[in-house]
Formats: C-alpha cells, sequence, structure tokens
C-alpha cells in the first residue's frame, strides 16, 4: 500500500520530478535533504528560481537569456563581431563560453529544424539571425549545431539562407555523431571548433 505523505511534501518530492533524469527515490532524497539538514539552502533554492522566473527574458539580439534588453555578451564591447556561433541551446553557449576561447557573438536557434515536429525556419528565429547577420556586418557564421541528422540539415538551411559573401564554417572534428555539445568536455570542444570546415 502507498504510503500518505503530507500533501506539501509531496508537492515538493513531485516538483523535483520535472528536472531531467530525477526519478521518484531521487526527488524524494532530494526534498528529505532540504528539509532535514538544509532548510536556508531550501529557502535560496526556492527564492533564486522565482527571481529567475520572473527577471529572465530573451535577448533581442541573440536569443539567449538576459535580465535586459542585451545579454551580458551581446552588450559586451570587447566581443568581436567578425563571426557569429549558432547554436541550438542556451547550454550550448555556456559549454563553449567555458570550454574554449571564442570571442564573437552567438545565436540561440532553441531546437533544430524538425518538420514532423512542427518546428520550422520560424521557429527558430531564421530571419532574426538572417537581419542579424547582415546589419551587423558579420564576415564568418560558425555553425554549432549537434551532430545529428536534424542538426546537420539546419545548418546546409542556415548555409543556404545567407548572403554568399558571408563564410560558413561547421564545427567538425571531436563532436561524435548523434552527441550533445553541452555533455562534451573543453578539450574537444576546443578541437571541434578550431578544426571547423567551410562548408559547400
Amino acid at each position: 500500500m502507498a504510503m500518505k505523505l503530507p500533501a506539501s511534501l509531496q508537492q515538493m518530492i513531485d516538483s523535483f520530478q520535472i528536472l531531467p533524469g530525477v526519478g521518484p527515490k531521487t526527488a524524494q532524497r532530494m526534498a528529505l535533504y532540504l528539509l532535514e539538514k538544509d532548510r536556508l539552502g531550501a529557502e535560496r533554492l526556492s527564492n533564486s528560481v522565482q527571481q529567475a522566473m520572473n527577471k529572465l527574458c530573451h535577448c533581442s539580439s541573440c536569443r539567449n537569456y538576459a535580465e535586459a534588453d542585451l545579454c551580458p555578451i551581446c552588450s559586451d564591447a570587447k566581443r568581436s563581431t567578425d563571426s557569429l556561433c549558432v547554436v541550438e541551446s542556451p547550454s550550448d553557449v555556456m559549454a563553449l563560453e567555458q570550454g574554449v576561447d571564442f570571442v564573437g557573438q552567438y545565436f540561440v536557434l532553441y531546437g533544430h529544424l524538425s518538420p514532423i515536429d512542427g518546428i520550422g525556419p520560424g521557429e527558430l528565429g531564421l530571419i532574426d539571425l538572417k537581419r542579424k547577420v547582415e546589419t551587423q556586418g558579420i564576415k564568418e557564421v560558425i555553425v554549432a549545431t549537434n551532430p545529428t541528422v536534424e542538426g546537420e540539415a539546419t545548418a546546409q538551411f542556415i548555409m543556404d539562407m545567407l548572403p554568399e559573401e558571408v563564410v560558413v564554417s561547421r564545427i567538425a572534428h571531436g563532436i561524435p555523431m548523434g552527441g550533445e555539445l553541452d555533455l562534451v568536455d573543453g578539450g574537444t570542444l576546443n578541437h571541434a571548433l578550431t578544426g571547423r570546415r567551410v562548408m559547400s
């Protein structure tokens, strides 16, 4: 017979299960740990989640998370506007920023082309990407979509839609087919970025 828990404890356990890879047992351990050993930490966690939900929006230039119109990367005058790296998610930006010496701009797609799921160029903001490239005078676009079938199709679509004078390169070595950028170590990412190739 299933054990009856206080409603607020059950709600806490259920809430933790929305996180990837967190099942009922792990959620239960996390909830009990916070209640028994770190109630102050639980309060900080709750406040920071609430604050992030209220304050974070999308950068008007790159679509990454921001607290103002522009994110910290786009508002940094020291960043180069010669090159732009296109990624599938904000976690990819974090992985690249932590793992390689890239000082250009970014553009976050929030996914890849997938007609079956109803994700087309509009959902990925590709019109905004083209406008950003043209208005900022970007010379090279590095396509760092994940090396999956959908990621490759997205990369090809981006190459075809950009003006001919823009060099479009693709991260090449070190990332396994089917791999996810945010799970790859910094050395492998650096090798992939420096070994990129021009798309044809």
